[in-house]
């Protein structure tokens, strides 16, 4: 399944939730941690229920629409009170907000594998997701992601604006619209972790949405630069986040031919192609446009 969008909704809004079917995300995440006020996580934990639970079979274009939900971070008192909440409608992943290190998802995995039990679910059919790099400490963990025993890792992202945050920094780009050099680091340092474990890259959620032609801009680049989808904050960003992760049909012809070339000539290392030269590492990304395994 297709898991370009993932569009975060507050558990505790009741209109935002009506409408989140019909965003056209390929994900969406009901969020019961930053969103959420303290007074009010009980009220959403069972708004979350209740609309995981209507929408356990909802299909959406013909397309199964994937259910995750976002605790609260293992260092709070609330999210033993999420995973009771929510693990009994069977969502497909959960989301770590500050995820420290790979120990911190071990340690919930193993809060999610005894719901699993008593819920009757396979035994780690149900994902999860790191948010890392929200703090400085956690970013210097990100590499250890590589080598960790964790069968239920799905994907790794990251949050700008909490490591932003926790830095203090008064600007997340510099005035060419780059990332600043810290915050630059730990999205690379995602991006190459993630490629290297063999897990999806989501970019970061960017704030300002009202500007559509600026917004497409930063999805396309995300896409170019090998991140596999894009966390959202409002429906407005659900079309152009999915149109930059869509090959175009041209890009699909390309990489089809490519990997029938390399095919009729076994063993070649190189392969004249559309008047220049392709490699085996073009081969390997063509076959990952195709979603096949190389």
């Amino acid at each position: 399944m297709s898991r370009r969008s993932w569009l975060f909704v507050p558990g505790g809004n009741e209109a935002k939730l009506e409408k989140a079917a019909g965003a056209g995300a390929d994900v969406i995440v009901i969020d019961l941690e930053d969103s959420v006020a303290p007074e009010t996580k009980d009220k959403a934990r069972k708004l979350a229920q209740d609309w995981l639970i209507a929408h356990r079979l909802q299909l959406l274009e013909g397309r199964r629409m994937a259910r995750w939900v976002r605790i609260n971070g293992l260092e709070t008192p609330f999210w033993r009170d999420d995973l009771a909440a929510v693990m009994g409608t069977q969502p497909q992943g959960i989301f770590l907000p500050k995820a420290s290190g790979a120990e911190q998802l071990q340690a919930l995995s193993a809060e999610i594998y005894e719901h699993e039990q008593r819920s009757g679910l396979p035994i780690n059919s149900t994902q999860v997701i790191p948010l890392v790099g929200e703090t400085p400490l956690a970013a210097l963990t990100i590499p250890a992601y590589v080598g960790a025993a964790l069968p239920r890792l799905a994907g790794l992202t990251w949050g700008a604006e909490d490591l932003a945050a926790a830095l203090g920094a008064t600007r997340r780009r510099d005035e060419h619209g780059r990332w600043t050099d810290a915050l630059g680091m730990v999205r690379a340092t995602v991006l190459l972790t993630a490629h290297a474990r063999g897990v999806p890259a989501l970019e970061t959620p960017h704030p300002e949405f009202k500007d559509a032609e600026a917004f497409a801009k930063v999805a396309q680049g995300a896409a170019a630069d090998g991140f596999d989808g894009m966390l959202a904050i409002h429906p407005s960003q659900i079309p152009a986040i999915n149109e930059a992760f869509t090959p175009s049909q041209e890009k699909l012809a390309e990489a089809r031919a490519i990997i029938e070339i390399f095919a009729a000539n076994p063993g070649a290392g190189a392969v004249s192609f559309a008047g220049r030269m392709v490699d085996l590492p073009n081969l390997l990304q063509a076959k990952r446009l195709l979603g096949i395994d190389a």
